[in-house]
């Protein structure tokens, strides 16, 4: 039995595996690459010829983990892929936006290029495009939380709850080879306990092999407080200002999470009643599956919708489609809270609401979530003098604030948590889908004090079990 490591290996991004046993190849997510200097690998033909490939498992629905699925499929992958029923949906969502978002960039860059007499870096055309996303549909098939479902004549997966975002999932694998039994646990990513709408990441008890996030591997988050404090605190001292509150977001999860905060605070009269429009056309579609698989909230969120309290709807709350919906919001005179995808600000609405309102001293623009170095989103969180948006540059004056506790990722003592529920040490613990400084320090200390084997392998590497 052998796995390769195909991707978020000492990196965050582009997570897939491929998991070769009993004489078959199954993969495990298949994720694109989003760190500017591993752009390039998105064009690399598959290591493992798509063909070849007997089934995919997918863990959950972000763009790193399903983002090149329509890619192997258009280069030849024709098996099941398994996945939560929530994630089937959102996966559709995710990638027909990401065929429509690189249809449009290798439009605008073959363009560009040929103004300027010049190639690009990269192919000037799409990863793939709709159709590739319309062949790959057929291919999903929806499974339930917690029983097995054969993969091949040898190989189960069960899908656990990960807590990360609707309809994540941790693997328990079982591979039957050579009349012995052997069981890989795939964390998937890892969320963080006791958050709102979606239930606790589950835990193990045994496992002969695992493959491990370390995203906060080397670090815990920070503690500003209580989230709902925080939040209602810069809504109340912005709207006091007379200004915005511009919110960049991720639209799976953290746009759902923000909603659910903000509802919770309208329904307990600690904010102003102020509009609140939510203008992101993918965002909304994404809420609406959250309410379609209100089966996986948590108990929390069951409390709510039992005393008539939707946790995704309140007083106030504008979704918003329409490029024409969009723009009105700019002739919105009172004070106002906009959120807007995407959350690193790298493209999308939130950009030309940045425009309008980072030189206006009485409005705020709030953080969320990670920004990663060079986006435009962290840029702005450094408080520059200027900021350079759609060519132009303008002057910063609004106010920047940033909540922490929003991350979708366990943090260290959260990972550590998780592990640690094994009843004795796995023989393998591979460490992934985490920078290699992060995946270093938790190594370090799976080795040091766990006493555990572990390992963070490379990119590309193939390891035998």
């Amino acid at each position: 039995m052998k796995i390769h490591f195909l991707g978020a290996n000492r990196q965050v991004t582009g997570s897939r595996y491929c998991l070769e046993a009993a004489g078959k190849l199954v993969m495990i997510d298949c994720g694109m690459f989003q760190e500017r200097q591993f752009l390039g690998r998105n064009w690399e033909t598959s290591p493992i010829p798509p063909e070849q490939i007997d089934a995919l498992v997918l863990t959950h629905a972000h763009l790193d983990h399903c983002g090149l699925i329509p890619r192997l499929v258009s280069h030849g992958f024709g098996g099941i892929i398994y996945a939560t029923r929530p994630t089937v949906d959102l996966a559709e969502v995710i990638m027909r936006d990401s065929a429509k978002i690189q249809e449009e960039d290798a439009a605008y860059k073959k363009k560009r290029h040929q103004r300027e007499g010049r190639k690009g870096r990269y192919p000037e055309e799409a990863l793939y495009n709709g159709t590739d996303v319309d062949d790959t549909m057929p291919l999903f098939r929806g499974c339930p939380y917690g029983e097995p479902m054969p993969v091949t004549d040898a190989i189960s997966v069960t899908f656990h709850d990960a807590g990360h975002i609707l309809g994540s999932a941790m693997l328990e694998i079982v591979v039957r080879e050579h009349e012995r039994e052997r069981r890989l646990i795939f964390s998937g990513d890892v969320g963080q306990w006791e958050k709102p709408l979606i239930r606790d990441p589950s835990v193990f008890e045994q496992a002969d092999v695992v493959v491990m996030e370390s995203t906060y591997g080397d670090r815990d988050h920070r503690d500003g407080g209580d989230i709902a404090t925080q939040l209602r605190d810069v809504i109340n001292r912005t709207v006091s200002r007379g200004g915005k509150l511009v919110i960049p977001t991720f639209a799976v999860e953290r746009a759902q999470e923000l909603m659910y905060h903000i509802g919770q605070l309208v329904h307990t009269d600690q904010i102003p009643d102020v509009p609140v429009f939510l203008d992101s056309p993918m965002a909304v579609n994404v809420t609406n599956i959250f309410r379609r698989y209100r089966d996986c909230f948590d108990e929390e969120s069951w409390k709510l919708i039992a005393s008539n309290q939707a946790p995704l709807q309140f007083p106030g709350l504008k979704l918003v489609r329409s490029v024409e919906e969009s723009k009105a919001i700019n002739e919105v005179r009172q004070p106002c809270i906009v959120m807007a995808s995407s959350g690193m600000c790298t493209g999308g609405r939130i950009k030309h609401h940045l425009r309008n309102y980072i030189g206006d001293p009485k409005s705020t623009i709030l953080f969320v979530g990670y920004q990663s170095p060079g986006t435009l989103g962290w840029q702005i969180s450094k408080r520059p003098d200027t900021v350079r948006i759609h060519g132009r540059e303008f002057p910063m004056r609004a106010e920047v604030a940033q909540i922490y506790g929003f991350s979708g990722h366990a943090d260290r003592g959260g990972l550590i948590r998780w592990l640690a529920n094994l009843r004795e040490a796995p023989q393998h613990v591979f460490l992934t889908h985490g920078d290699e400084d992060a995946a270093a320090s938790l190594a370090s200390y799976i080795r040091d004090d766990m006493k555990w084997p572990v390992r963070v392998p490379e990119y590309q590497q193939v390891v035998q079990l």
